[in-house]
């Protein structure tokens, strides 16, 4: 039977936040699941999480109600004395997950090595393009995938935010990738860079704005894109820059 895991998260930055939430949400589909604790779950935090160079977490541990015999992971530049396993930064996810799994998985249990060893939709057929839509909504992402099954390209994934698109990225190349330059949780041309110094690199990289403009255009073609598009979406200017990919 599934176990779902309740972590109590003390500290991080935003950034680290979204990855550790999207770490949790990829652990879904295992028999042992991890979900962030809060005080509305009415039961108690089975392991702390705990970002030990963080004023606010540090405040936290000091006071009466903290349980001390809570099983505890750190992560930053000191340990606990208690602490069941110690993470220096930047976070290595897969270790951070080998840790709760050491806790609490069974002995034999699939790794979730970011993967989840890794789901069927990350293996790739073999001459399957695939793409990866970033930092754009439900319905500019619903269309660009219709463009995209209409080009040929039907292997595509979504990513909400700079932190899921660089799970993904990390567990298998991409021939194309589709940039929201209204990406919320990160500079959008940091990740356009970021996707260009991968050990692969993604062969094209387009990026969306519903505010194009001269200086936009300028900073896609200095940064190596292979092209602009705007939103909404013109079908001609789609179909002309997906014959390119």
């Amino acid at each position: 039977m599934a176990s779902n895991i309740w972590v109590k998260v003390l500290g991080f930055s935003d950034v680290e936040r979204h990855s550790i939430n999207t770490l949790f949400r990829l652990s879904l589909v295992r028999e042992t699941s991890y979900a962030l604790w809060s005080a509305e779950v009415g039961a108690p935090p089975q392991v702390a999480l705990i970002d030990v160079d963080s004023y606010g977490a540090n405040v936290e541990l000091a006071l009466p109600s903290f349980n001390s015999n809570l099983k505890c992971i750190c992560v930053g530049t000191r340990s606990l004395g208690n602490a069941w396993q110690s993470l220096p930064r930047p976070v290595n996810w897969t270790a951070l997950v080998d840790a709760l799994d050491g806790l609490f998985a069974a002995p034999g249990a699939a790794s979730l090595d970011i993967g989840l060893e890794p789901p069927t939709d990350l293996i790739v057929p073999q001459g399957l393009k695939t793409s990866l839509l970033v930092g754009m909504g439900r319905d500019n992402r619903f269309y660009l995938r219709a463009r995209l099954a209409l080009a040929g390209l039907t292997g595509v994934d979504d990513a909400e935010t700079d932190a899921e698109a660089g799970f993904r990225v990390a567990q298998k190349s991409y021939d194309l990738a589709i940039i929201g330059l209204d990406l919320t949780d990160a500079d959008p041309w940091a990740l356009v860079q970021k996707l260009h110094d991968l050990p692969t690199p993604i062969r094209s990289v387009v990026v969306a704005t519903a505010s194009p403009s001269w200086s936009t255009m300028d900073q896609a073609e200095r940064q190596g894109c292979t092209g602009l598009l705007e939103i909404p979406f013109s079908p001609r200017q789609v179909i002309a820059l997906l014959q390119k990919v």
